[in-house]
């Protein structure tokens, strides 16, 4: 598996990386939701000037009202104030429903989607890897810490917005502050661009100072997620448990309901409120450089208002331009404030959000062929493991070494061996979950690698030891789709041997829900009719090849025999390849092969297999034997 980007500290990313990085997240939400983007930008838009343009109209109405008082000009004003601002009021309550009508489909459910899309689309063999699953862990607990991360991005873009815009407007209030010239005899002082610069000075430094400490308050809580995360997994480990009903009996025949509460209260030690980290930090740096942020702020306030009262109290203006000054100032100091709050927050997120981008860009290294997989009406298919090694990504050890065998279609082949032999390797690399390392495998003479993928892989059915059932209708397990079927559906019930008194006894017919996660009437089937179903759906594809790993595990032994009793019509025409580890079950097929130590060591009919007395099968047939004489 290819290694994914060094991830660096926040500040150590340089700036021209942070662009690429902002860009291409902002790339992300732009693809997965454009109407979720402007929803955003014009909620901050109306939400920013509309309390700017009320200050102009009252600074107007002020200035009227402090002077001439005519009606006519009040009664214009005080209108068109009204008019104005309700209108960007309905404005910003239209963009401000749409923008959470989005946010509530896309950036939660949207957001996870595209992860899991993700996950389902890529090579196996990098889903399969264990590096792969701790970058996804490390990304989804920093997102449900404090949406570090993609999600972090999007709820920073409306904040960036809205000082952005803020600022943008008290400016444009703002410009007639320093043309305006005081009429007060001492007081000239006031127009000079050395006062102007000073002021903007002392504001920017305020300004600066502020951010900075909010900034380092929120790096606090950052470093705190590597211990979050270990408490989550404490959490979903020890908290989760007495809740589902997997482990119900076990934790009371063992008696683990005391055991659990002594492991939940190690994970709870970070939120302790006298011992925990975030509490530790809270009465410290932390909670220090966030009270310096809120004084920092507030003492903008005093340096604003002093400024504009100095110039009012000079003859510079009216009483309603100190409303609009003052209100203006402070409104750019926000804004500004916002703009570097929002930008210091980016930069703490940038760790965060290289890794959910790593994730998204891990490339498909299996190449994916061009030929076209011939669809023949007789399903003469031959299939040839050449030679074939194959070892894990990142593993010392070869899972399997020089295997070389062929088989065709209407084949009944076994694969038999002990745990670890090699059995359900073969399985992922005839399936193509996997390339071989070294060899090759043929299809009709053609290596696999050479077919198109999606293609190769719809010729075969495979039931996995480890089968998943969704929580679905009965009838769309089977199909594995919402399109259903019902006689063909139904035909496969019946010949995995779930006959038609039990589908009648089934509430809703092929419309009964498994399970009762999403329907309070769903079903609670047995572990034999959850493998039955599993068959079935194997069935319905109707693909020439069938790989059944362990397919009777699940049922009693009358349950077996009836289904390998019947299994010549289950198969029909395919090509069926078993795993099993009953070696009674093999007796049927036409080619059992017998894997060790990752090598296949025997290949023929059980009679043959039976009869060479000092090979491996004929070891395990005596070993299991014994408990059936």
């Amino acid at each position: 598996m290819r290694k994914t980007k060094k991830q660096l500290s926040a500040d150590k990313i340089p700036f021209a990386a942070a662009w690429r990085l902002n860009k291409k997240g902002l790339a992300f939400w732009w693809r997965l939701s454009p109407q979720l983007m402007t929803a955003n930008l014009l909620t901050a838009l109306f939400g920013a000037i509309r309390p700017y343009v009320a200050l102009w109209f009252s600074a107007r109405l002020l200035d009227e009202i402090a002077t001439a008082r005519r009606p006519d000009i009040l009664t214009k004003l005080a209108l068109a104030a009204l008019l104005t601002v309700s209108a960007l009021a309905a404005a910003h309550c239209v963009a401000s429903r749409q923008c959470t009508r989005y946010t509530a489909s896309v950036n939660w459910f949207g957001f996870k989607r595209r992860f899991a899309q993700k996950l389902s689309d890529m090579d196996f063999s990098r889903m399969d890897a264990p590096a792969t699953h701790a970058l996804y862990d490390s990304i989804m607990q920093a997102d449900n810490w404090h949406s570090w991360g993609l999600r972090n991005l999007h709820y920073r873009l409306q904040d960036g917005f809205s000082g952005l815009f803020r600022v943008l407007g008290a400016l444009a209030l703002c410009v007639s502050l320093f043309a305006s010239q005081v009429t007060a005899a001492g007081w000239g002082w006031l127009d000079s661009p050395l006062a102007g610069l000073g002021l903007l000075a002392a504001l920017l430094g305020i300004i600066l100072l502020a951010p900075y400490c909010a900034r380092r308050s929120a790096a606090y809580s950052s470093r705190a997620n590597e211990e979050a995360t270990q408490t989550n997994r404490l959490f979903v480990a020890y908290g989760n448990p007495p809740a589902g009903t997997d482990r119900a009996m076990d934790i009371r025949i063992y008696r683990q309901q005391e055991f659990l509460p002594v492991k939940m209260e190690t994970g709870c030690k970070m939120f302790n409120s006298r011992t925990g980290l975030l509490a530790a930090y809270s009465r410290g740096p932390m909670g220090a450089f966030e009270a310096l942020s809120g004084a920092a702020s507030c003492s903008f306030t005093l340096v604003a208002y002093l400024f504009v009262c100095l110039k009012a109290w000079a003859g510079a203006f009216g009483v309603g331009a100190v409303t609009q000054y003052v209100g203006a100032i402070t409104g750019f100091a926000a804004g500004l404030s916002q703009l570097f709050t929002t930008a210091a927050k980016l930069q703490i997120n940038l760790p965060y959000l290289q890794k959910a981008l790593d994730f998204l860009e891990l490339p498909n290294e299996m190449y994916q062929g061009s030929l076209n997989v011939e669809k023949r009406s007789d399903r003469n298919y031959d299939v040839e493991f050449r030679d074939v090694s194959f070892r894990y990504p990142g593993a010392d050890a070869w899972a399997l070494r020089h295997v070389s065998f062929k088989f065709r279609v209407g084949q009944r082949l076994a694969v038999v061996g002990e745990n670890g032999s090699g059995k359900t390797t073969f399985i992922k690399l005839l399936c193509r979950l996997y390339d071989p390392t070294e060899g090759a495998i043929l299809l009709n003479g053609i290596d696999i690698r050479k077919y198109n993928y999606d293609q190769y892989k719809a010729i075969f059915s495979v039931v996995f030891q480890d089968f998943q059932l969704l929580a679905q209708p009965l009838g769309q397990n089977v199909a594995a789709n919402t399109r259903v079927d019902a006689a063909r559906a139904v035909n496969c019930l019946r010949k995995a041997g779930l006959d038609s008194a039990w589908l009648d006894r089934q509430p809703h017919g092929l419309d009964t829900w498994l399970y009762r996660v999403f329907e309070k009437d769903g079903v609670e089937i047995s572990g034999g009719e959850a493998q039955k179903i599993a068959i079935a759906r194997a069935l319905y594809k109707n693909a020439p090849f069938i790989v059944l790993d362990e397919p009777t595990a699940a049922l009693d032994p009358v349950a077996e025999a009836e289904v390998y009793a019947g299994f010549d019509a289950l198969i029909e025409d395919r090509t069926a390849i078993y795993i099993s580890h009953r070696l009674s079950s093999c007796r049927f097929c036409d080619t059992i092969t017998v894997f060790d130590a990752g090598q296949m060591v025997q290949s023929g009919t059980h009679e043959a297999l039976v009869e060479a007395a000092d090979g491996k099968y004929a070891q395990m047939w005596q070993a299991q034997a014994q408990y059936y004489v």
